[in-house]
């Protein structure tokens, strides 16, 4: 049957706001005012040591209705190379894999495949390189594994793409395979100026509305803004 899907991407920034403060509990009431049914996270472990996820499952869990993907990397963290994947409880989890891409910086992809109602839908969420000709490669790569995904269902990529430049390599690779949203300025989160949060889809979902989320809370909680999209599941 037909349906409505809320997805969002956010880069929490290892959990620190713009006043320099690690506060976990402040992104997950950041992600409970957006209200998006699958969210796509980056930076959502820290970067040395152990790789601790910013937000321990516990947290998650009694502050929300989400629960993480479970993708099976280190056993203190969330995610891969700090990208990781957060659905609403009653929401199906089929597979999840994390994927290896052509990179300067340490970087991945991770992908899931969910059921909602009837429908399944890939989602693959992802932080390119801030280097350009890195990101070109990247998305060249992502391009075509959620193109070969298209044919098992709609699919969906999300993530932080580092890019400024509406003519980029990165969005040209892209647009070869999937329609490129552009919610809004996202970064930085106070005086919003960067379009480098993004959503893309296939054609087998319909966009209904996209957006940037932007709230007092939302200002100081990560230097980017969480960007939204609803979809119709056809």
């Amino acid at each position: 049957m037909p349906g409505s899907i809320k997805v969002a991407s956010y880069n929490i920034h290892k959990g620190v706001g713009t006043d320099r403060r690690r506060d976990p509990a402040r992104i997950l009431n950041v992600l409970n005012e957006v209200g998006a049914d699958i969210v796509c996270l980056q930076e959502a472990d820290l970067r040395f040591g152990s790789r601790a996820a910013v937000l321990p499952r516990f947290l998650i869990e009694s502050h929300t209705d989400y629960v993480p993907v479970p993708l099976d990397v280190q056993h203190d963290s969330m995610g891969w190379h700090g990208n990781a994947i957060l659905v609403r409880q009653g929401i199906a989890v089929e597979s999840h894999d994390i994927i290896h891409i052509p990179c300067l910086e340490p970087r991945g992809v991770v992908t899931a495949r969910v059921r909602i109602g009837e429908v399944g839908l890939s989602v693959f969420g992802m932080h390119l390189d801030l280097s350009g000709l890195w990101r070109a490669r990247q998305a060249k790569t992502i391009a075509a594994l959620g193109d070969a995904a298209r044919g098992e269902g709609p699919t969906v990529l999300m993530g932080d793409l580092n890019e400024w430049r509406a003519s980029a390599g990165a969005f040209r690779e892209f647009a070869r395979h999937f329609a490129l949203l552009d919610p809004g300025p996202s970064f930085p989160s106070r005086s919003p100026l960067g379009r480098l949060d993004r959503i893309l889809h296939c054609d087998r979902l319909r966009v209904t509305d996209c957006g940037v989320h932007r709230s007092q809370l939302a200002t100081i909680a990560s230097d980017h803004l969480p960007v939204w999209a609803e979809f119709m599941l056809e």
